[in-house]
């Protein structure tokens, strides 16, 4: 979590303040991997899945290439049965050669060249692969590239824990979010991980 987050969050937002006390301390859960291309492999394997049915299904197609991340190389020479046997949907095995054709074709920049790359560009970059939308670039920037300032807008749980927090009702828009979220720059970050506690909590 980053130095002086939670105190910000506290002071700027009074309806999320008894929240952030009942939960106490949050930490950024441990990075997937410090590979962006590894990265959105496994994110795309876990697009509208239970983290438990991704884990079991990422399992297996790291299991078709000896438990290690395919090479770009490997994945596009791989029968799409093979990945679908794995559990893969036909639209998850699209995707994950679009992104191994992108890596090939320099279109997934490698850990170094997106540390230095700011968001919009990371977003306006990798979205333009098959099967890459807004979601799995902001959990690539949550979670493998650990940025402060990010806002899943379109993410259901992120939603929901607003609506409750704020006692709305209903989920606000993605509009309506960027809005909302706007006071909690530049550690919207530790908001989304309180958002998505706030939202589990709810269950």
């Amino acid at each position: 979590m980053e130095p002086g987050a939670v105190e910000h969050l506290r002071e700027r937002d009074a309806r999320l303040r008894p929240w952030i006390d009942r939960i106490g301390p949050i930490a950024l859960p441990a990075r997937r991997s410090r590979d962006p291309y590894r990265a959105l492999l496994e994110s795309i394997v876990y697009q509208q899945l239970h983290g438990t049915a991704a884990q079991t299904i990422w399992k297996r197609v790291l299991a078709l290439f000896g438990n290690r991340t395919p090479t770009p190389e490997q994945l596009l020479a791989t029968d799409d049965q093979r990945l679908r046997a794995a559990g893969l949907s036909g639209g998850k095995t699209r995707s994950m050669k679009a992104v191994a054709a992108g890596a090939l074709a320099g279109e997934v920049p490698g850990a170094r060249a997106m540390a230095r790359m700011p968001e919009t560009a990371i977003h306006e970059c990798l979205t333009r692969i098959h099967g890459i939308g807004p979601w799995t670039v902001d959990m690539l920037l949550i979670f493998t590239l650990a940025r402060p300032d990010v806002m899943p807008l379109g993410d259901y749980g992120i939603r929901k824990g607003f609506m409750i927090a704020h006692r709305k009702r209903k989920m606000p828009t993605p509009g309506q979010l960027l809005e909302g979220s706007a006071p909690w720059s530049p550690y919207r970050t530790t908001a989304a991980l309180y958002l998505w506690k706030i939202a589990d909590a709810a269950k």
